[in-house]
C-alpha cells in the first residue's frame, strides 16, 4: 500500500492497560480501518504512571523519566502496525496520540487543567511521522473541561438522520453521547467505567481486571453500600462535566466500605451495578426519547457489567443496547479511531470540540503539530 494517506490513532486510557492502534484512511467522510493493534503495558511504566496519577506529592524526574519511556513506547507500537500493514512514514499524513492522562482537573474553584504524558516529539522522531498530539488544553483555554472529546467523532460517524442515538464508551471513565438528529450532539462524562473494577480486582485477585466480569458475578450486590456510592457530589454537578482518577480512585474506595461487612467479591458485584447504574441514570435522566443505545470501550467485554446495564436500562424503558459494531466500527478500537480523526481535523484546519459537550466558549482546532 503506497501513497494511500493514512492516518493512524493512538489510545492509552485510563485503564492503562495497554495501548490501541489504528491505521484509518477518511474519503467523503467514511471511514476505513485498514488495521488496529493492541500494545502490551509493561508492568513498571504502568506503576510508574499509577504513581504520577495519585494525588499528593509529585515527582518532576518520576514524571519527565515517564513521559520519555512512553513516548518511545506509543513509538514502537505504532511502527508494529506500520509493519503489520506495510506502511512506511510517507504513507501516514499524520499520527494522532492522546498520551495518557495522569492528571485532569475540570475548571472550577481552581483553575482547570488536563496533562497527558507521551513525548510526541520522541513519537515523531521514531517514527519519521507528524504527530499530532495536545488535543486538550486548546478546549480549556476556552473555559471548556477539555472531555470528553470523542462525542464530536461520535456525530460524524454514528450519527442518524431520523433518529436519536446515544453510544456509551466505557473506558476507565464512562461517557455518554446524545446524537439528536434535530438538536445536534450533547456529552458528558457519567462517572466510573472501569477504573474502580479494575483497581478492586488487582488489589484482592492481582489480577489487572475482573476477565468479563466473572468474579464480580459470584458476589452479591450490598443496596446500602450502592446507595452511599451514589452519593459521590459528581452525580449532583450538572453537564458539561467531566472526571477521572482525581475522584475515582482506590483510596476514595475504601473509604466508602471499610464500614461494610462484605466479601471483596460482594463489592465487585457492587461496583459492577454501580457502574451500570450510574449509566442508565444518566441516558434516562435526558429530556429526550431515545431510539438506539450502542456501547464501544473496554467495557463492552465485561460480560457482566453489560448484562447489569441492559437490566438497568430495561428497568427504566430505555432501550437494549448493541455493540458499534453493529455500525460498523468494532467497539475496542472506537477511540483510538476518534484521535486519527482529531488529528484529521487538526491537518485539515477543521474544529474538534463540541463546546454543547465540554462547555467551551466556540469551536476551536485542537492538537499541536510535531514535525519529524
Amino acid at each position: 500500500m503506497k501513497n494511500i494517506a493514512a492516518f493512524i490513532g493512538l489510545m492509552s486510557g485510563t485503564s492503562i492497560d495497554s495501548i490501541d492502534v489504528v491505521a484509518v484512511t477518511f474519503a467523503h467522510k467514511n471511514l476505513n480501518l485498514l488495521g488496529s493493534y493492541s500494545h502490551p503495558m509493561p508492568a513498571k511504566l504502568r506503576a510508574q504512571i499509577l504513581s504520577l496519577s495519585e494525588p499528593g506529592q509529585d515527582d518532576v524526574q518520576l514524571l519527565a523519566e515517564t513521559d520519555h519511556c512512553l513516548g518511545k513506547l506509543f513509538a514502537e507500537a505504532s511502527l508494529a502496525l506500520m509493519t503489520q500493514l506495510n506502511l512506511n512514514s510517507k504513507d501516514i499524513v499524520a499520527i494522532g496520540s492522546h498520551g495518557q492522562t495522569i492528571r485532569h482537573q475540570p475548571p472550577g474553584i481552581k483553575p482547570g487543567f488536563s496533562l497527558q504524558i507521551g513525548n510526541p516529539n520522541q513519537i515523531a522522531a521514531v517514527t519519521g511521522c507528524s504527530v499530532i498530539a495536545d488535543f486538550r488544553r486548546k478546549d480549556m483555554a476556552y473555559g471548556g473541561q477539555g472531555a470528553p472529546l470523542v462525542p464530536a467523532f461520535h456525530r460524524e460517524i454514528f450519527h442518524h438522520p431520523d433518529k436519536t442515538r446515544v453510544i456509551i464508551n466505557i473506558g476507565g471513565i464512562s461517557n455518554i453521547t446524545i446524537l439528536d438528529p434535530s438538536s445536534g450532539c450533547r456529552g458528558f462524562d457519567t462517572g466510573p467505567g472501569n477504573i474502580l473494577l479494575d483497581a478492586w480486582c488487582q488489589k484482592y485477585t492481582n489480577s489487572n481486571y475482573d476477565d468479563e466480569g466473572q468474579w464480580g458475578a459470584t458476589g452479591l450486590y450490598n443496596d446500602a453500600l450502592l446507595t452511599q456510592l451514589k452519593n459521590h457530589n459528581f452525580f449532583s454537578r450538572t453537564g458539561p462535566k467531566s472526571t477521572g482518577r482525581e475522584d475515582f480512585n482506590l483510596d476514595w474506595l475504601e473509604q466508602q466500605t471499610h464500614l461494610f461487612d462484605l466479601t471483596p467479591a460482594d463489592i465487585q458485584a457492587t461496583l459492577t451495578l454501580y457502574t451500570a447504574d450510574t449509566i442508565a441514570q444518566s441516558i434516562a435522566d435526558l429530556a429526550e426519547p431515545i431510539d438506539e443505545i450502542f456501547v464501544c470501550g473496554g467495557g463492552i467485554f465485561n460480560l457482566e457489567l453489560i448484562r447489569r446495564l441492559n437490566e438497568s436500562l430495561l428497568q427504566r424503558t430505555m432501550p437494549a443496547i448493541h455493540s458499534t459494531a453493529r455500525l460498523g466500527l468494532e467497539p475496542n478500537w472506537v477511540e483510538a479511531c476518534a484521535f486519527a480523526w482529531l488529528a484529521k481535523q487538526r491537518i485539515d484546519m477543521k474544529p474538534g470540540n463540541v463546546p454543547a459537550v465540554t462547555g467551551a466558549s466556540r469551536e476551536t482546532i485542537l492538537g499541536c503539530i510535531y514535525l519529524p
